[in-house]
């Protein structure tokens, strides 16, 4: 019993790890491709140019307007939740993380869906609105996949980790009568 306590208190810590390194990766690469160039150094330009040039990444080189819209939904809901959960998981003790964890987890998982969809199946040399851009050969896309299923892969651990661990499973309270 105590081995699985330390199991699920060390998966607490790797979750709350990754929600505080996501806050500077979206605030300062992701966010470049939805928002105004002027609020970012020229460095970091240079950084995503670098990235979107020499990774062929056409998501955030010429980002699509439903891509767009994904990143201001993670702007305006998910960069704002990152907070809590790296409060719950290095605090610990917090069960009321449950649904907003779930409800975290369903919503990123769905926005990646279309994400891998795309640089598995897009044909990039025939999408006017990659212009060009994007995965060439298998192993290119296979480098997309992999980056960007880090981000579907952790909210799934994530939503598995509420609906099991016994510690956060919901409980109904019942009335008195």
């Amino acid at each position: 019993m105590m081995g699985s306590l330390g199991a699920w208190h060390d998966l607490e810590w790797l979750l709350g790890l990754y929600f505080l390194s996501h806050i500077p990766i979206t605030l300062l690469v992701d966010m470049q491709a939805a928002l105004p160039r002027d609020l970012y150094r020229v460095e970091l330009r240079n950084l995503r140019q670098w990235y979107t040039e020499e990774f062929k990444d056409p998501l955030l080189h010429n980002p699509p307007v439903w891509f767009k819209s994904f990143l201001f939904c993670k702007l305006m809901f998910q960069l704002p939740f990152f907070l809590i959960p790296i409060y719950v998981f290095v605090h610990g003790g917090c069960r009321w993380i449950h649904t907003p964890a779930i409800i975290y987890s369903v919503d990123t998982m769905t926005t990646l869906i279309p994400i891998l969809s795309t640089f598995l199946l897009q044909d990039f040399s025939k999408a006017s609105c990659f212009r060009g851009q994007g995965s060439k050969t298998f192993h290119e896309r296979l480098f997309h996949i992999s980056v960007y299923i880090t981000y579907f892969l952790i909210p799934l651990i994530l939503l598995l980790f509420m609906l099991w661990n016994p510690y956060y499973k919901f409980e109904e309270k019942r009335k008195k009568k």
